[in-house]
Order: C-alpha cells, then sequence, then structure tokens
C-alpha cells in the first residue's frame, strides 16, 4: 500500500502510546510499519533529497506536531508517551487526528510561526494547512515550507540548548556573539568567565585588540521568564566596570517590566530571548549545519529581449 501521510499517522501514533508507557520512537515506527503493512521496499523509499527515508520522516513529523501541541510528551531524547490531552484527543476523534483537530490548540500556531517574537512587527504567516496548499503558487508552496522547516528547527535548537548545562550555554552565547562578528576574527577576542566571573558577568568580548571597547555579557539558561530585578544587577556590574556595552541572553523570555527598564538605561543593555537566540543560532550556524542547499531559478527575460525597436510583437 502506498506510504501514508504524516497526518494520517497521527492517530496510530497516538493509539501505540495509549498504554501510557514509555516509547522509544523507534520501537513505534516498526509497529507502525506493520501495521500498514509496508514493505521493505516501501521502507527504503527516499525522499527526493535523497537524504531521509520517507516513512521515517512522516512519522518523525506527526511526532512532532503531537510533541509541540501538548499530546505527547519526551521524558528523553527519542522517547514519548502520551498526554492527559493526547488522551482526550483521542477518544474525541475516533476516525483521524490531523491539523485540523490540532488547530484547536494555540500552541500549534506558535509552533508554525516562523518567527515567534513578540515585537510590534507583525509575524509570519503560519504553515498552511492542507486545503490551503491547493490555492498557493508552487512558490508559496516553497516558501511556507521553508518557514515550517526553519521554525521546527529553531524549537529544537532551542530545547537542546536548555538541556545543556550552565557552562555550554555560557560558551555558546560568546560564540554566538562572536559568529555575528563581535570582536573580529581575533584568536581570544571571547572570554568566559564562569564561576570566577568578575562582579556578575558571565563573559567579556573584546572589540579590539588592547581591550578599550568591550561588551560584557551575562547568560541565564532559564525556564523562567527573566524579571527586572535580574536586570537591575547586571547593570550593577556594568556599572562597576565602568562598561557602555552589555548584552543579557536567556533561553525563557523578558517581563514587560524587565524591558522597560532595558530600554531606559545607561551603559545600554540589550536582550535577547530564547527565541531569538536560536534564529541568530541558525543565521549564523552555530549548532546546525546545512543540510542541502536549493537554487531557484527563473526565466531570464533580458536575454531573450528583442534588439530591434519594432520587434516587440516577436515574442508576444
Amino acid at each position: 500500500m502506498p506510504i501514508p501521510d504524516f497526518q494520517t499517522l497521527m492517530r496510530p501514533l497516538l493509539v501505540a502510546m495509549q498504554d501510557g508507557q514509555d516509547h522509544p520512537i523507534k520501537q513505534v515506527r516498526a509497529q507502525l510499519a506493520a501495521e500498514f503493512n509496508l514493505s521493505d521496499d516501501e521502507l527504503a523509499e527516499l525522499l527526493p533529497s535523497g537524504r531521509a527515508k520517507t516513512f521515517s520522516n512522516r512519522v518523525g513529523w506527526a511526532t512532532t506536531y503531537l510533541y509541540r501541541t501538548g499530546l505527547l510528551e519526551r521524558p528523553k531524547r527519542s522517547v514519548y508517551r502520551i498526554t492527559e490531552r493526547g488522551r482526550d484527543v483521542l477518544k474525541s476523534n475516533p476516525i483521524r487526528i490531523d491539523l485540523k483537530v490540532l488547530a484547536q490548540f494555540p500552541e500549534l500556531k506558535q509552533f508554525q510561526e516562523a518567527k515567534g517574537d513578540t515585537s510590534d512587527a507583525p509575524a509570519a504567516a503560519a504553515a498552511p494547512t492542507t486545503d490551503a496548499l491547493d490555492e498557493q503558487t508552487p512558490e508559496e508552496r516553497v516558501e511556507s515550507a521553508y518557514r515550517e522547516l526553519r521554525a521546527a528547527l529553531s524549537a529544537e535548537v532551542l530545547e537542546r540548548v536548555s538541556e545543556q548545562t550552565p557552562e555550554f550555554f555560557e560558551q555558546l552565547v560568546l560564540d554566538v556573539l562572536t559568529a555575528i562578528g563581535y570582536g573580529g576574527t581575533r584568536e581570544g577576542a571571547a572570554q568566559r568567565l564562569g564561576k570566577s566571573g568578575d562582579g556578575g558577568v558571565d563573559g567579556v568580548i573584546r572589540e579590539d585588540r588592547l581591550g578599550l571597547d568591550q561588551i560584557y555579557v551575562q547568560a541565564k539558561r532559564w525556564r523562567d521568564v527573566v524579571g527586572r530585578p535580574e536586570i537591575q544587577k547586571f547593570f550593577g556590574a556594568l556599572h562597576g566596570q565602568r562598561a557602555t556595552k552589555g548584552v543579557f541572553i536567556t533561553t525563557s523570555g523578558f517581563s514587560k517590566e524587565a524591558i522597560e527598564y532595558a530600554d531606559n538605561v545607561t551603559p545600554r543593555v540589550i536582550l535577547v530571548d530564547g527565541k531569538e537566540l536560536a534564529e541568530l543560532m541558525i543565521d549564523h550556524d552555530v549548532g546546525v549545519s546545512v543540510a542541502r542547499t536549493f537554487r531557484l531559478k527563473r526565466l531570464d527575460l533580458d536575454y531573450f529581449a528583442s534588439d530591434d525597436a519594432d520587434g516587440a510583437a516577436a515574442g508576444d
């Protein structure tokens, strides 16, 4: 039989986990393959890119959507179990679970957004459902797919970062800032201070060889929102260093009071939340690598333009 699409796999995948136990995704994938009677050739079928197996990729996307919308939880890497929400959805949808069903949960829209920032700029359009795809041009479908893939990568990057040690996170933050271009190309421009940090500062980037211009860094691997008191402490550390620049980066977010305070203090303090950090990591290749490059080409009308002033009708 044809390999089922990822939405068709959602309900069977939940059913496979309805006992509430921990299930390695590898075992669930094998169970689904048997349930759909997939042949060895079908299981070996590759995506057009040739870099992943079609069935495994579709199971992965089904799992990702169920996890991101709270129907599954992940107690450890590559292991999942059903949640109370997952049981409720399973009971209320006896035939099919797909993106239309998951659309009732705000987490779906949050996950599908290419950038989940809280700035005044309008958020990027969410990835379309199956019905909406029929109304899009091929170029629009490519762009929608790109945004969806990037959103998934961003969420995965942030989750992996949050699982690391504070020491790892401090170094990661410095790696991101140097990748952006702070400190130039000099070795040793960025220094992690760690527990020996001077006055509550986790790291420093020297933008010139003599260290006359420095950026002080605070890195917080937190899940809770960072409030104004933490920004005030960092401001105090900057003032003690007679610094003119500071960057406060967290895996979580900032309260409204913290943002307002940072906007009105001197020295200037730049705040970077978890979502923006993940975007910066992707943009500057920190912790990610290029899987494949596509070059989308279009017709060069200038090449085919007629040199004859009266030849406009020749190609019309």
